[in-house]
């Protein structure tokens, strides 16, 4: 069984999330703005659309883990697997079925957070870009809102109004994560069992503020009616060992 020390304590794998309340917004952006700003990464994009990617806003109330209670907000971006080679450039028929034939990955491009543990162990096992950041949550209303702010400025203030529940499915095998840090790409296998699941077209109110990670996320074109919003009363997760895929240099 893998261990990794952290801050003088024994962290084994998989690493394990025992509850957490999850909230987010999906975004549809162009594809030549996405790919821009993965460039660094040496991923590419998913094309959901002809010239349209999917940019996915998320925040977590982690109350009981393995890396202790802490607040969490994400940036990330779907994006094809490294084997799948170059994105097709035909039609929207021909490109969903290559999506479903090579499948998709959730590559995480930001991911502030507000302790130090948490920081130091996702930098360590995973490479995830994570860093501290003020995450102020408020989910005891029926909107559910983030407000993250670092070195003082404000980067977004995230709304979300619950949709409609969704039957449960039991445990979610969801396309595995990516991240890169230091200039690696790693792959993290994960899964999810969700409880408490609303979904609802739209459903969002974005915020920016002016932080870089702001003016880079108005560039994709937000603020915009997203896509699809979402509310997960409680889930529990898992998290295993990263695999380094490449090396990426500037």
């Amino acid at each position: 069984m893998a261990r990794h020390l952290i801050q003088g304590r024994d962290v084994t794998m998989p690493v394990r999330v025992r509850d957490a309340a999850v909230c987010g917004a999906s975004y549809l952006v162009r594809a030549d703005a996405a790919r821009a700003v993965l460039a660094y990464s040496g991923l590419d994009a998913a094309e959901v659309l002809p010239g349209r990617a999917l940019c996915t806003l998320v925040f977590v109330d982690y109350t009981d883990g393995d890396l202790d209670a802490y607040h969490e907000f994400g940036v990330a971006f779907l994006i094809r697997p490294p084997e799948a080679g170059p994105a097709p450039r035909r039609g929207l028929r021909a490109g969903l079925a290559e999506l479903r034939r090579t499948g998709t990955g959730a590559f995480v491009h930001w991911l502030p957070v507000d302790q130090g543990f948490t920081l130091e162990a996702g930098r360590s096992i995973w490479g995830f870009p994570k860093e501290l950041a003020e995450i102020d949550l408020r989910l005891s209303s029926p909107y559910k809102r983030c407000v993250v702010r670092r070195d003082g400025r404000l980067v977004l203030d995230l709304l979300v109004k619950p949709g409609l529940p969704v039957p449960a499915g039991g445990v979610v095998e969801p396309a595995d994560a990516y991240s890169h840090l230091d200039g690696v790409t790693r792959r993290i296998p994960w899964s999810v069992t969700p409880r408490g699941v609303r979904v609802r077209p739209g459903g969002a109110l974005v915020r920016l503020g002016n932080h870089p990670v702001a003016r880079e996320l108005s560039e994709l074109g937000l603020p915009r009616r997203a896509l699809a919003s979402f509310t997960v009363a409680h889930t529990t997760m898992s998290f295993g060992e990263a695999k380094e895929l490449s090396t990426v240099r500037p």
